[in-house]
């Protein structure tokens, strides 16, 4: 089932819930049972990631935490927020299991680090590069499902792409993407001078890991995304960095602070030994022709 309520929300929600249960001295499951619900709900009520929140819930917890007057009213203001409907409930017939999730904070975030080495990151990816992925993937999908896995793929990129206030993008990516041919040559050429397009715009920036800078970190690492969510007005974090990683049989969502720590230092370790921005995309061109 496709968990199409906005995100952050949800996720501002459990959290705040699940501080409740703490500051109480309660452990999940003796929270739960106070209000008849499992464990494992509860859970993924703190974790922002059940499918609808039901209004009983909400007050039941609020009560059994003591929250009073406006506590109480943001509560229920996050829980109706949380469950509205978002754009990417229309591809729910095409969204992996729980990957939603991954969308709705892809589409809160401020600003987005990526680490690649073997891809290029979807939000960068030009149609047929995404539809050649897609079609090795899913080889029994009918020509919709297809076409609206590579349009899911599209409207994703529109939160780097749009006039008002769009999510900065900062990308690195190992030489041994840009040379892992996905759709052939042409598909490939076309996608790489895509990414050196892209990576002159002002919110984005790409650059280039190459084969020579061996494992900086001293072992290999497996691609990453850390999202921020930046700060409201006052100054004051909206919500706390998540790193995400993706798997093959299951994703990751840290959220620990020492965890979220490590994969920052990582991608800075990494930094370190990158490409230039200019050199990365004169790299890029230089392969892309090599292609063609």
């Amino acid at each position: 089932m496709s968990e199409c309520g906005s995100t952050l929300p949800r996720r501002q929600l459990g959290r705040y819930l699940r501080n409740g249960r703490e500051e109480c001295g309660l452990t999940l499951h003796q929270a739960a049972a106070l209000i008849q619900r499992s464990a494992s709900t509860l859970q993924r009520i703190e974790r922002g990631m059940v499918a609808h929140l039901r209004e009983v819930d909400t007050d039941a917890l609020c009560k059994v935490y003591g929250f009073e007057g406006e506590q109480v009213v943001a509560m229920k203001a996050l829980a109706v927020h949380g469950n509205e409907l978002s754009w990417w409930c229309e591809f729910g017939d095409v969204i992996p299991e729980n990957f939603d999730f991954y969308v709705g904070l892809e589409a809160s975030a401020r600003s987005l680090k990526t680490y690649e080495p073997e891809l290029v990151p979807g939000l960068l990816q030009t149609p047929a590069y995404a539809s050649a992925m897609f079609g090795t993937a899913h080889p029994t999908d009918t020509a919709e499902e297809h076409a609206r896995r590579v349009q899911l793929r599209m409207r994703r990129q529109t939160r780097i792409t749009r006039k008002y206030q769009p999510a900065e993008l900062d990308v690195i990516l190992r030489e041994s993407a840009l040379r892992c041919v996905v759709g052939g040559p042409k598909v490939m050429s076309a996608q790489l001078k895509h990414l050196a397009d892209m990576g002159c715009r002002p919110n984005v920036n790409v650059q280039v890991l190459p084969d020579r800078a061996g494992f900086p970190l001293g072992e290999a690492v497996g691609s990453f995304v850390l999202l921020d969510f930046g700060t409201d007005r006052s100054g004051q974090t909206i919500e706390p960095p998540v790193v995400y990683v993706e798997g093959f049989i299951g994703d990751l969502y840290l959220e620990k602070p020492l965890a979220v720590q490590r994969y920052h230092q990582a991608y800075e370790g990494l930094r370190r030994s990158v490409m230039d921005p200019a050199a990365s995309r004169s790299l890029l061109r230089q392969i892309a022709r090599e292609y063609v």
